[in-house]
């Protein structure tokens, strides 16, 4: 194998690591339940974004549907919110990109105003707009029923912004230095 070839595979391994790192923390924190309107998919999705657009737009949209999977509720709403969820994801990918390129940092600062900003996007496309259209009822009764659970969803996704954003970009970034580490240990002895 060439060392170009040793790279390609490292940096697809570190990607599934990362994915499933991912995964597992987003799932486990849904299905704890700590918060009413329990969200910890935004604060996930915040850290991969940073790494890149497949896994801004992968992670997300397969915590979703795993998790509507798990807890037998795969309906349209999972195809709604999941999409919604990759496209957000998709966005925050882009603009993370164009802060680093001007030299700014991505930290937990960063991280807890995107979370309130997808907050307010995801829930004002999958509550006023979609709920009005897919359950017939007008945009102010869905606008106004969607306040409530607007504001508990921006607790629970600020609160895990702070705590989990920071701790999970961490861990990914030393998951792509380990990777990095073992590249620069194998890399050499391959022939090219």
């Amino acid at each position: 194998m060439t060392a170009d070839g040793v790279r390609r595979a490292l940096a697809s391994a570190t990607r599934l690591v990362v994915l499933g790192v991912s995964l597992g923390v987003s799932t486990a924190l849904r299905w704890a339940g700590i918060f009413p309107n329990n969200d910890p998919i935004m604060a996930v999705t915040l850290p991969c974004a940073k790494r890149g657009r497949a896994a801004a737009f992968a992670f997300p949209v397969v915590a979703m549907v795993l998790f509507d999977i798990l807890s037998r509720r795969v309906g349209i709403w999972t195809a709604v919110t999941a999409g919604t969820y990759g496209l957000l994801g998709l966005g925050f990918s882009f603009a993370y990109s164009a802060l680093a390129k001007r030299g700014r940092r991505i930290g937990p600062a960063t991280f807890l105003v995107s979370g309130v900003v997808g907050v307010f996007v995801f829930d004002f496309i999958t509550g006023p707009i979609l709920s009005s259209v897919m359950f017939r009822m007008s945009f102010a009764q869905a606008f106004v029923g969607q306040i409530p659970f607007t504001v508990k969803h921006l607790a629970s996704v600020s609160a895990y912004t702070l705590v989990v954003s920071p701790a999970l970009d961490w861990t990914l970034r030393e998951v792509e230095r380990g990777g990095a580490a073992v590249e620069r240990r194998l890399a050499p002895g391959v022939s090219r």
